[in-house]
């Protein structure tokens, strides 16, 4: 069965996206390539306990199994070692991509308090986009008593071709709650 998010990309952006920028083929149209969410847990390198959970906490999050992130050299000042496990990865592509996409759209950032929108601004030079989220609980799939840290996480959305302008028209057509200007 094809995610809802993907039904809507193929029915209603690419038309849009295709009048809107002047593109003539459809393969020309951005399109979603991945998701990495990444978690730094610095408190890791004092109890690997709290490096478990938030292993935990990602694979319950994307519903799919994550990587341990290690340091790729030591830094004496924060007591870490080289080859030392400091965070925790996934990256969700194809269907799962845009069911996770869906969720994090329609029922995790409306959770957030105070929610203004997230921010235009967040897109690097190749298209791509990042979104931190400070508190893993506004999950609907972690369960808030038995939460020991609260962690933050980074959401990037990694775009096959296009620019920032057209990206960030595709994640608006997807149904991003950017800020207004």
């Amino acid at each position: 069965m094809i995610p809802r998010l993907q039904k809507t990309y193929k029915d209603v952006c690419v038309p849009k996206m295709k009048e809107k920028f002047n593109i003539k083929n459809d393969f020309a149209v951005p399109r979603l390539e991945k998701i990495v969410i990444n978690m730094g847990v610095g408190k890791a390198i004092s109890d690997i306990k709290i490096l478990d959970a938030a292993v935990k906490d990602l694979e319950t999050i994307s519903g799919q199994k994550a990587v341990t992130t290690r340091a790729k050299k030591a830094i004496s000042n924060f007591k870490l070692r080289e080859n030392l496990p400091i965070g925790c990865k996934v990256t969700l592509r194809r269907s799962k991509m845009y069911e996770f996409l869906d969720r994090l759209i329609s029922i995790v950032l409306p959770r957030i308090r105070d929610f203004n929108g997230v921010s235009r601004k967040a897109f690097d030079k190749q298209g791509n986009y990042t979104l931190g989220i400070t508190d893993q609980s506004i999950f609907p799939e972690i369960e808030t008593g038995k939460l020991q840290n609260i962690q933050g996480m980074d959401i990037t959305i990694v775009f096959k071709q296009g620019d920032p302008e057209q990206n960030l028209e595709l994640l608006t057509l997807l149904g991003m709650p950017f800020t207004k200007k």
